[in-house]
């Protein structure tokens, strides 16, 4: 149903780029697209910079998630070795050992810089058989379509709701697998989430990453992605460790969630700020009329 999107990309990557540098200021401008939550989210988590400063930050956030949406066309249509030449895996051998002692391993990455090459390249650059796990788009049509794409290169795409039986399933037949979850992501109920401190709020964090860790003891690494220009990125593994039963509950989540916090502030633009990242209260949701529903444990 969606085919008619792949002739558009299958364009060169620098001509959707192109058109994303005009497109922006429609967005921004004119369209206003989630402004308000923009403009609230980089207020609360910046409260000692000057107006003029946010909005600076703002309008190449706008510039920085037009580019998102011109990779994420190209991304339906390219070839595997164009994808590479604009995703740069640094230091992916550091996952070799565990793939060659039989260990699964969780990437806990997220919405910084681009995160649609990194699940449709990802089984093609490491060892370990690649699952994305992730929640379901909205529309089912457009959701089925997207994740054929992204599994072309052999990434196989797990709706979270599963992903408890797809771990036991390669857990018993002994496959190593490299679970990729985008662990920003605002969690549904305040109950199931770990609380912490995240750029100066108290924010809920999934805790489901750290919970299959520790099940299956295995390693968790931070899928580090770095913008070097546009079109461009470098990705850097970093450990955040290797003996999940170990370390007292909660902290890998909060190892997770304080290296996100620097990364967002040295270039807070490319973090996806669109979203409602702060609508849960301890024991409910904040409503978009401002009024609170309570959720039962």
């Amino acid at each position: 149903m969606y085919n008619f999107l792949l002739p558009v990309a299958f364009l060169p990557l620098w001509l959707h780029l192109t058109i994303a540098s005009l497109f922006w200021p429609v967005v921004y401008y004119i369209l206003r697209y989630r402004l308000k939550v923009v403009r609230s989210n980089l207020k609360r988590c910046f409260p000692d910079i000057d107006t003029r400063t946010l909005r600076k930050t703002e309008r190449r956030f706008y510039r920085h998630l037009a580019d998102l949406l011109a990779e994420g066309l190209y991304n339906i249509g390219a070839p595997l070795n164009n994808i590479k030449k604009h995703y740069i895996f640094e230091n992916s051998e550091i996952l070799d050992s565990y793939y060659l002692s039989g260990r699964s391993v969780v990437l806990m990455s997220a919405h910084y810089n681009n995160w649609e090459f990194m699940i449709t390249t990802l089984n093609s650059r490491i060892h370990h058989h690649a699952i994305g796990v992730g929640k379901p788009l909205d529309n089912k049509g457009f959701g089925r379509f997207i994740t054929a794409r992204r599994a072309r290169f052999g990434t196989e795409i797990v709706d979270q709701t599963n992903v408890r039986q797809v771990m036991e399933y390669y857990n018993r037949w002994k496959v190593p697998v490299a679970y990729m979850m985008l662990s920003d992501q605002s969690p549904s109920n305040p109950h199931r989430s770990f609380w912490t401190d995240f750029l100066g709020q108290d924010t809920p964090f999934l805790f489901g990453a750290e919970h299959f860790a520790r099940k299956y003891d295995m390693p968790v690494f931070l899928y580090d992605v770095r913008k070097l220009k546009r079109g461009k990125y470098s990705v850097h593994f970093t450990l955040l460790t290797d003996t999940p039963n170990q370390l007292p509950n909660g902290d890998i989540t909060r190892r997770y969630a304080q290296h996100l916090e620097q990364l967002v502030r040295e270039k807070p633009e490319y973090w996806l700020w669109s979203h409602r990242r702060w609508k849960l209260t301890h024991n409910g949701r904040i409503m978009k009329d401002g009024t609170i529903k309570i959720i039962e444990k």
